[in-house]
């Protein structure tokens, strides 16, 4: 297989599984039909010409769309883990950004996705990629797993917070028309008891992403702009099929025994 397909980033190549698979391009599409179909390109030409040298050897769309996937699990069992840093950017240390970590992964999701993060502003801003993706894959299944905050001293009802999170999330946060899961830690809106000790209450602080039960990112940046821009943030994003899969057992059963309940919708 030619080489150009072989060095495509990881986003764009599973873009381009998707739109073989789905239809959307075939082998004999130009640079500008690539780049309707998968956004900004590098070398737009270069991946046409490569198609089509797939299609003068008689494979199908679909059939390269399954070469290419095949391909691309190879990779991602060969791939080192990547470091993955916001704010400021140091002259020779090699990483990668975690804005653009986060888009291509859950734009590129085909199957599920796991989503954890201690806080979030800005819904429609950081869930866009992901609401996008669920509308245009209805197979995808999404769980979010997110803090909700009591502050200290605070007495409203537990109840009170988690309805007016939920009412707050679905309403001004969530920007696609198909939904979530969305699982709290029911710790986190206990009242705090004087003297409880480590049996008080506690709160969701894991930041990481699982998607498709092979690539994990686990970073110390929340689901905001500041964490993706401006702090100073460091995460590692492994393509450890598993790894990922002890961490979606690990919340799964989380699930299961109810230490994390679903969000009312």
């Amino acid at each position: 297989m030619n080489d150009v397909l072989l060095d495509l980033p990881s986003g764009t190549r599973a873009k381009l599984i998707a739109a073989l698979e789905g239809g959307h391009l075939d082998l004999t599409t130009g640079p500008i039909g690539l780049r309707a179909a998968l956004g900004r390109l590098d070398n737009p030409e270069a991946i046409a010409g490569a198609l089509r040298e797939l299609h003068a050897l008689g494979m199908s769309a679909r059939g390269a769309a399954a070469a290419l996937r095949a391909i691309e699990r190879v990779i991602a069992r060969q791939r080192k883990p990547d470091l993955v840093l916001s704010g400021l950017q140091v002259p020779g240390t090699y990483a990668r950004d975690t804005r653009i970590v986060y888009d291509e992964l859950l734009g590129a999701a085909e199957r599920s996705v796991w989503l954890s993060s201690f806080v979030y502003h800005n819904g429609p801003k950081v869930f866009e990629t992901l609401a996008q993706r669920m509308d245009e894959r209805p197979e995808l299944q999404v769980n979010l797993l997110l803090n909700i905050q009591r502050r200290w001293g605070d007495t409203t009802s537990s109840e009170h917070l988690i309805s007016a999170f939920a009412h707050t999330f679905w309403q001004q946060a969530w920007p696609g028309r198909r939904r979530p899961r969305v699982y709290y830690d029911p710790r986190s809106v206990e009242i705090d008891t004087p003297g409880a000790g480590s049996s008080g209450r506690a709160v969701l602080h894991a930041k990481a992403a699982v998607v498709d039960d092979e690539a994990l990112f686990i970073t110390s940046a929340n689901l905001t702009e500041a964490a993706s821009a401006r702090n100073i943030e460091l995460g590692v994003l492994l393509r450890d099929r598993s790894i990922a899969l002890t961490v979606v057992s690990y919340f799964q059963r989380l699930i299961d025994t109810e230490h994390l309940r679903l969000l009312p919708g």
